[in-house]
């Protein structure tokens, strides 16, 4: 039976630190689906079909990741793409006690679905999408950040 992983986000863009999880995931799994959801609590930059785009092009080098989308519950697409895990990273503290909550409640969704953290590089415990879009929207140094595809695309959107 194959190992397959779900990396859910909003990758509203995705950044080196989404890579760095994406990339150690893929060693470990047989299959990542890379899944786009949008969330309605936040506004995005990107569309989802964009942020799919821009997944795919820096996640090309990786054979085994395929880029979806979903709406609804995770453990419902989850178990519709046959995976048996689900892949959260995690920055810092402060993000564990969040993670846990829903790892709670997706464990009583489907027991079979397990939920494998993954602590970020410390060269990434800082970053988010939202402090890349912040620091691009003012032409900042971001190329440390994302990757070159990404910083392009955020540049486009915001010299419009």
């Amino acid at each position: 039976m194959a190992s397959i992983a779900v990396v859910p986000g909003s990758f509203d863009p995705i950044t080196y630190g989404h890579l760095d999880i994406i990339t150690r995931g893929a060693k470990v799994f047989d299959e990542i689906y890379i899944s786009v959801l949008n969330n309605s609590s936040k506004h995005p930059l990107f569309t989802v079909e964009e942020r799919m785009e821009l997944i795919k092009k820096v996640t090309k080098d990786l054979p085994n990741v395929k880029v979806d989308t979903f709406h609804g519950l995770l453990v419902e697409y989850a178990a519709s793409v046959n995976a048996n895990a689900i892949i959260r990273g995690l920055r810092a503290v402060s993000d564990f006690e969040y993670e846990m909550q829903i790892t709670s409640m997706n464990r009583l969704l489907n027991k079979g679905i397990e939920t494998f953290f993954i602590m970020t590089n410390n060269q990434y415990s800082f970053l988010s999408s939202s402090i890349v879009k912040e620091v691009a929207q003012y032409h900042g140094e971001i190329s440390e950040l994302v990757p070159p595809e990404v910083e392009t695309a955020l540049r486009a959107k915001f010299n419009k």
